[in-house]
């Protein structure tokens, strides 16, 4: 987007993300998602990363928390209690260390002897700073707005984990005022615990231990905080002692030595590499620790290096928060298709702006019906929320119609079905194409589009294709290119290795010759051997050459191709002269498919009369490569093995083929025999 539609963008996330803040810290409730605030918090910051110039200073990126509650005493913190920005990719890690080193105008390890990060949990709960005087705690707020906090004291000496006088083990920074920072929070047995109370007396319960833990030292009445067995890791020293120390992670173990609890799973990190795997590793393994994370925090371990890269809006340049994959995430509906199933039901599919939800990245999200998209209230060019918890179809929850502009527009419910143009009927919630041959046509001509002899796409078999024609995932076939590996991990049967394995399959076959793309298209009367001649005939290395030269010649002009009477022609002639064929094409294009002619010049014809038969992977040389070799040099290319197969190259892992070979007595040879006769 330009700068003009950046800065409308900004405006409005700025409005939006105030709103749910002030209901997440100043009433203790919400009205969206954690995960879905990351993610508009996250758009905010990227376009202002993108436009400097449009930061201001009441931007959300700028400042921490809302405004204290009335009801409890207010403090100044001494230093402002900053938050950290958030990363949701490798990719967004890499860019921040850039910026970072950048910045400093060094690489991060160069002044530093100790492992440049450390990695901490990031524990959802509330933060919280204690102040001690000679080792007596004096003091203990909430962050409150970053610069005025909320005295919460008397709740907080309620937490065991908190203590009241610091241990004597380090008598050279335990004498004075010392200034630590923590999460408050409540385990995941306690939460359950206190909400089944809550119902059996008709009380208020929590959506999730962050809140309740936030409205638990909130209590004017401290014994109620002190029923709620909340506890605490302390994770910072901001006083003077802190520069005595050079790392962060010898805070941690200052920490430890005056009896504060800290977090035994904390730990540094000597790469980048090692930060992923942690991260990586406490996603998958999350759900064993007694307390909700929602990702990790990363920092650089050097003191000198943190307290010189400064701080940057709300953030510390060099602190990041990497999150977790989100379970909710916000995006913008870009369109919304109307896709015909097999037995002509039509179902509207939103394609959204492409967006990570539950670790895959989402480009659809099925409306089931045009109720759905009534009761939303959605419009093409909408904010939306999408969900993906566990095993479930992405799906959008909720609209934000806060972020609307008034460009959005209303989908139309169409009257005539846009796969054969058929009047649609309706009944209830249902709309379906009056032609009862429709879907099932469509569903044939998908199954031909991705046959061995077109497309090939292997593992999109039959039941597949009824499947994502149910689901609302595909139409006409060009959907197919556009599918993420997130549209189908949630379909039942569908596990992460199956949807990545028929993802990378269809990219894999982006690629393919013009015979096949010719006989892909299912072009009446057009086999096989009309594809390869009209093809041969065409020449083209492009869909839109192939459009330009086929649409210009006349049905005469057909006829003059060997083997094309009065219908075949007839038959293209129509085919290349249907916008809506014509229209087919430019999405096949658009979404990456590109065509070469297999016309290939022949070199000299040492492999005349020669036919092959690949099979296995090979190392030195690609498939592909080899095939063109063999044709460059007279020879033929099959797939299958018989007795009139010359050779079998016979790479890594090879399939059935070989045996076949050695059952009819076929040569084989391996890569480098092969290589040889090439030369």
């Amino acid at each position: 987007m330009d700068k003009k539609q950046a800065k409308e963008r900004i405006e409005h996330l700025k409005k939006t993300i105030d709103h749910h803040r002030y209901l997440y810290h100043v009433l203790d409730r919400q009205e969206i998602s954690d995960a879905a605030l990351d993610s508009l918090k996250k758009e905010l910051f990227d376009l202002e990363q993108q436009y400097p110039d449009l930061i201001t200073f009441d931007s959300p990126t700028q400042r921490v928390g809302g405004k204290p509650l009335e009801k409890f005493k207010k403090i100044h913190h001494e230093k402002p209690m900053i938050s950290f920005n958030d990363a949701f990719s490798e990719e967004d890690m890499k860019d921040w260390v850039e910026r970072v080193e950048n910045y400093l105008k060094h690489p991060i390890q160069k002044d530093s002897a100790s492992d440049p990060f450390y990695c901490e949990l990031k524990i959802d709960g509330l933060a919280i700073e204690l102040i001690y005087e000679d080792g007596v705690l004096i003091q203990g707020s909430t962050r409150g707005d970053g610069m005025i906090g909320e005295d919460i004291t008397q709740n907080l000496k309620t937490i065991d984990a908190i203590p009241l006088k610091l241990e004597n083990r380090n008598q050279k920074i335990e004498k004075g005022r010392l200034i630590v920072r923590g999460e408050v929070f409540l385990n995941k047995k306690e939460f359950e615990r206190i909400n089944k109370e809550q119902e059996r007396k008709g009380g208020k319960t929590f959506a999730n231990p962050r809140n309740m833990a936030a409205g638990s030292v909130r209590q004017l009445n401290s014994k109620i905080t002190a029923s709620r067995k909340l506890d605490s890791f302390i994770y910072d020293i901001v006083s003077e002692y802190s520069p005595l120390l050079n790392t962060h992670e010898e805070k941690h173990k200052i920490l430890k030595d005056f009896g504060f609890k800290i977090n035994p799973n904390n730990k540094s990190a000597k790469s980048l590499e090692e930060v992923f795997e942690f991260r990586n590793y406490w996603e998958k393994h999350r759900k064993k620790l007694p307390y909700e994370i929602d990702g990790i925090v990363v920092l650089i371990n050097d003191n000198k290096i943190f307290e010189k890269a400064g701080i940057v809006g709300k953030a510390p340049r060099a602190g990041m928060a990497y999150k977790f994959s989100p379970q909710e995430a916000t995006t913008i509906v870009e369109d919304i298709k109307i896709q015909v199933g097999r037995t002509g039901t039509l179902t509207p599919v939103a394609v959204l702006r492409p967006v990570n939800v539950g670790g895959t990245t989402i480009s659809h999200a099925t409306l089931h019906n045009f109720d759905q998209i009534k009761r939303l209230d959605l419009k093409i060019g909408d904010t939306v929320i999408i969900s993906r918890a566990g095993d479930v179809i992405p799906q959008i929850t909720e609209v934000l119609k806060d972020l609307r502009t008034g460009k959005e527009k209303d989908l139309k419910i169409p009257s005539l079905c846009p796969i054969d143009n058929s009047k649609i009927t309706h009944e209830g919630a249902i709309y379906r194409c009056s032609n009862p041959k429709c879907g099932g046509r469509n569903r044939e001509s998908l199954k031909h589009f991705v046959s061995r002899a077109a497309f090939n796409i292997e593992g999109l078999g039959e039941k597949i294709i009824d499947r994502f024609l149910d689901e609302g995932l595909i139409s006409d076939a060009s959907d197919i290119f556009e599918l993420k590996k997130g549209d189908i991990v949630s379909l039942e049967r569908f596990g992460e290795k199956s949807a990545e394995n028929i993802i990378n399959e269809i990219q894999n076959k982006k690629t393919i010759t013009l015979t096949r793309f010719i006989y892909s298209l299912g072009i009446l009367h057009i086999g096989e051997e009309t594809a390869n001649l009209l093809a041969q005939n065409t020449g083209e290395t492009n869909i839109s050459g192939v459009i330009k030269h086929v649409s210009h010649l006349s049905q005469d002009d057909l006829q003059t191709i060997s083997d094309v009477g009065p219908k075949v022609s007839e038959s293209i002639y129509k085919w290349f002269h249907n916008n809506k064929n014509i229209e087919f094409l430019k999405k096949l294009e658009k979404a990456g498919v590109k065509i070469k002619n297999e016309k290939q010049e022949v070199i000299n014809n040492k492999l005349k009369n020669k036919t092959f038969v690949l099979t296995g992977s090979l190392e030195t040389i690609s498939r592909e490569q080899a095939k063109e070799k063999i044709r460059e040099l007279g020879g033929n290319v099959s797939e299958s093995v018989n007795k009139k197969t010359d050779y079998v190259i016979v790479g890594n892992k090879p399939g059935s083929k070989y045996e076949r070979a050695k059952k009819l007595g076929v040569k084989t040879i391996n890569e480098q025999e092969f290589l040889k006769k090439i030369e």
